[in-house]
């Protein structure tokens, strides 16, 4: 069946199947190190809790049969081991259908993950990664071409993750539309790079630039990707260009990196292809359906995109097969930040010796600079951007955040670069304030050697002690 594999594209297919093993050993082992103190038995939000009210049918996963937070521990170091057997080739050494059963492995447990997740796993990279990975489980080995269909449809993924953000931007928010978006945007950001500061400096004629060519990018190249050789390898270089800009500006866990991914299975990279024999008919069989079965859930996502109340980083079915995706369709003009505080004294005062806790990613210390964490995601570090812009995100799990700081639990403490508090001396009470943060000058950093400013807001938390909270004296 030659007219099923598309034979030129064996090389294509063999960086993108490593690079896409890569990004899910990173999702895995984000899970592997952050999920007790998030959704562990004593979690913030618990998966048990979690199962109790939510059916299989609305959340698929093998957690809804059993949960432990041994047995969680075991799913996600199994999607570790799978995901570097599938980094090193191993699917390679399989019969074809061995090799799509290897794949299927790290989709069916991240899937597990997602759906027992909530609100730390809500963000649409984690929809986006199982929508390409359930798409990789047909993509075949050396044993075959790769499927034109699936090449097909990757490439109408990536239309809809860069076509539906222009959309949600361009409707979204005046500023994307005046050019102007990017005045703040490095700013407040949930979570600056090491360069974000400099990005935030450059001259606003050049963010009038980034953000044209932003739209051109996300709202004129992506038609390109369905035009013939080598048009479609140029516009997909270009959005791999614009990804990697992202990814300097910023930590926007494997986002960026995913979205690289897919562009690299629209370029056609110059090597011989080597001799393979036609496709087994069931394979075809197999593809096909699959094919023909996600383009007809395609609806949804398309409708979405054409609506003038379109969402973005919405999944429409329990499995993530075919999601709306897009970005920062409005864009904050101020940063706030949650300051986290406790303090050893028996009565807590205005004046008591309250003592900061260092998150690791989101900005705490004026002048502690920003590090590079992405594609690693920091899960509670991204919630505590929503919190500040408003208490209601907060809500399901920030009480239990303070509790857990005031027990000084181990578990909780390592989501934290620095605990003011030694382990056997846990705080009498713990506080949060609102503070404004803004990016110093050129001149300020010279000075103070700080690269952020802040001023005291108001509180978000008032003083609680584990026995509940208490009035300021």
């Amino acid at each position: 069946m030659d007219w099923f594999g598309a034979s030129d594209y064996w090389l294509t297919r063999l960086v993108f199947q490593r690079a896409l093993a890569a990004v899910y050993l990173v999702a895995f082992l984000t899970a592997v190190l952050q999920f007790r103190p998030l959704i562990g038995r004593r979690g913030m939000l618990p998966v048990p809790r979690f199962v109790e009210r939510v059916s299989f049918k609305r959340a698929p996963s093998l957690f809804q049969w059993h949960y432990s937070d041994r047995f969680f521990a075991l799913g996600a170091w199994a999607g570790c081991a799978v995901s570097a057997a599938l980094l090193a080739g191993l699917d390679s050494l399989l019969p074809l259908w061995g090799g799509m059963l290897l794949w299927l492995v790290p989709w069916v447990l991240y899937l597990s993950i997602v759906n027992v997740g909530q609100t730390w796993y809500s963000f649409g990279w984690e929809s986006l990664l199982l929508e390409v990975g359930f798409l990789a489980v047909f993509l075949g080995n050396d044993e075959v071409a790769p499927p034109v269909v699936v090449l097909f449809l990757l490439r109408w993924i990536l239309f809809r993750v860069e076509f539906g953000a222009g959309l949600i931007k361009m409707r979204g928010d005046a500023c994307w539309r005046e050019l102007t978006c990017l005045d703040h945007h490095h700013e407040t950001q949930p979570m600056p790079g090491p360069l974000s500061w400099f990005f935030h400096h450059l001259p606003k004629p050049l963010h009038r630039v980034e953000v044209a060519a932003n739209h051109v990018t996300q709202l004129v190249v992506p038609f390109l990707l369905f035009t013939p050789q080598p048009v479609a390898t140029a516009a997909a270089s270009l959005m791999i260009l614009t990804q990697v800009w992202l990814v300097l500006s910023g930590n926007f866990s494997w986002l960026n990196w995913i979205t690289i991914v897919l562009a690299l299975s629209a370029v056609r990279f110059p090597a011989d292809p080597p001799d393979v024999p036609g496709a087994p008919l069931w394979y075809a069989v197999v593809v096909l359906t699959v094919a023909v079965s996600l383009l007809g859930l395609s609806y949804r996502p398309v409708r979405n995109m054409l609506s003038r109340r379109q969402v973005m980083n919405r999944s429409f079915d329990p499995l993530h097969l075919v999601n709306t995706y897009g970005a920062f369709g409005s864009v904050s003009r101020v940063r706030y930040e949650v300051v986290v505080e406790g303090t050893a004294d028996d009565v807590p005062r205005a004046d008591s010796g309250w003592l900061e806790y260092e998150f690791k990613g989101k900005p705490g210390d004026p002048r502690r600079w920003p590090r590079q964490f992405a594609p690693y995601h920091l899960r509670l570090d991204w919630l505590m951007w929503f919190a500040a812009l408003s208490p209601a995100y907060a809500d399901p799990w920030f009480g239990t955040l303070v509790e857990r700081l005031l027990e000084n639990d181990r578990a909780t403490l390592k989501l934290l670069r620095r605990s003011p508090f030694p382990p056997d001396a846990p705080p009498r009470y713990v506080r949060a304030r609102l503070f404004r943060y803004r990016y110093t000058t050129w001149r300020e950093l010279r000075e103070t050697g700080a690269c952020w400013e802040r001023t005291y807001v108001r509180d978000f938390l008032p003083p609680t002690r584990l026995a509940g909270p208490v009035q300021r004296p």
